[in-house]
């Protein structure tokens, strides 16, 4: 299915949103209520595919399990089945899924006494998960690749006898995700300690509270930031909910960044109020960032700073040539469809400033990947664009399309 936008440029931009529960945090969780068996409520869970396949899986003990495309599926659900499965049982996905890495997250299982094997290219999914008893409580890990494997691996460490202890080699890449796993194992009660690139998990007792709240997802609020900055209005306004100050999520980062992009952000009573600044200090000629702890930021922000004619060198991008897909050779060819100067290498994205009109009705792919629809869409607010596939992005925002539309945008 592809969608045709456009947007009235008399309108404003106005509305009022409801983003749905953090992905990140709903798949943590989940994985750790069902490991641990609690009977937990947890308050705006993610509607995203992502976490509905994790639900899933999870109650599945043997046979074939097929994430599709959801890759904190596949690295977490393959520590939880490496401790739970009960017979053989086949970890498997798309197949794109089936060409992105897991060896280093599957190495490290396996040193700790895991049964892990492949079934086809050694390295990558599919998985055969064989149940073992005997578990070693010490493990060590490149800390430069996706925080997802740490992740995974903390999340079952409270599991174990003796707990776990990480020992993580190099630069950490993506930090604040491993902050947010430590944050949610602390969140049910699960003591950790994240110090001098070594991390202890102590063994789980029990749980004293009934329910949590999930913080709405600041990666979704990412793509309303790019239209409120696109905006030509000065008294555009869009509030979205529900989203704290302080948040444990790293793309909260998105409303500092955006700060250099033209968009003001109030917090108000749980709400977060985007509009125009009136002076748009710090606005550069070539924007620099480093993204390596929030690399699912960059697509949206490069397509911004294009739409902005503004030139910017993102760094810090390696992890992004193994998401569901090259996102940098992705973002260099559609975003020179639009009449972009862009460079990319394996680890940054360097785009010049736009000194010619965007090119119209122009069809943008979106490569299996759901950050790639929802980013471009954001230029329907400057011209008419068209995206193809668009049902991708019900892996991680399922309502992003009737967000669109309650915006005011024009679809066909």
């Amino acid at each position: 299915m592809n969608i045709s936008l456009s947007y009235p440029e008399e309108k404003p931009l106005n509305g009022v949103l409801d983003i749905t529960g953090s992905k990140s945090q709903s798949n943590r969780l989940l994985t750790l209520l069902k490991l641990f068996d609690l009977d937990l409520r947890l308050n705006n869970l993610s509607t995203s595919d992502d976490t509905n396949v994790l639900i899933k899986a999870l109650e599945t003990s043997r046979g074939i399990v097929d994430v599709q495309h959801a890759g904190t599926s596949m690295r977490f659900l393959t520590s939880y089945f490496a401790l739970k499965a009960k017979d053989a049982l086949i970890l498997t996905g798309s197949k794109r899924m089936q060409q992105r890495p897991i060896s280093i997250l599957v190495d490290a299982l396996n040193s700790m006494g895991a049964n892990i094997s492949y079934k086809n290219k050694k390295g990558f999914p599919p998985l055969e998960i064989r149940p073992v008893d005997q578990w070693d409580s010490k493990v060590s890990l490149q800390a430069n690749t996706s925080s997802q494997y740490i992740s995974s691996l903390m999340l079952i460490g409270g599991y174990l006898k003796n707990g776990l202890e990480i020992q993580l080699i190099g630069k950490v890449t993506s930090r604040p995700y491993i902050l947010l796993t430590q944050y949610t194992l602390e969140s049910i009660g699960i003591k950790s300690t994240f110090v001098n690139n070594k991390i202890k998990i102590w063994p789980f007792n029990k749980s004293q509270v009934e329910y949590l709240n999930i913080e709405s997802d600041w990666s979704s609020a990412s793509y309303h930031y790019s239209l409120m900055a696109l905006s030509k209005h000065s008294e555009s306004e869009l509030k979205l909910s529900s989203f704290y100050q302080k948040s444990i999520q790293g793309d909260s980062h998105v409303a500092r960044i955006y700060t250099q992009l033209g968009v003001h952000t109030l917090f108000n009573d749980g709400q977060i109020v985007l509009t125009k600044r009136k002076e748009k200090k710090g606005f550069n000629h070539t924007m620099e960032l480093n993204l390596s702890d929030t690399p699912d930021l960059a697509q949206t922000i490069a397509v911004t700073c294009f739409g902005l004619k503004i030139g910017c060198h993102l760094k810090g991008l390696h992890t992004l040539k193994i998401k569901e897909t090259d996102r940098l050779e992705a973002l260099k060819t559609e975003l020179s469809k639009l009449g972009a100067q862009i460079e990319v290498n394996e680890n940054s994205l360097k785009l010049s400033p736009r000194t010619i009109p965007i090119h119209r009705h122009v069809a943008i792919d979106t490569y299996d990947d759901h950050r790639m629809a929802m980013a471009f869409a954001t230029l329907g607010i400057l011209v008419p664009i068209r995206i193809n596939d668009v049902k991708v992005v019900s892996k991680s925002y399922p309502q992003y399309w009737t967000d669109i539309q309650k915006l005011q945008f024009e679809m066909a």
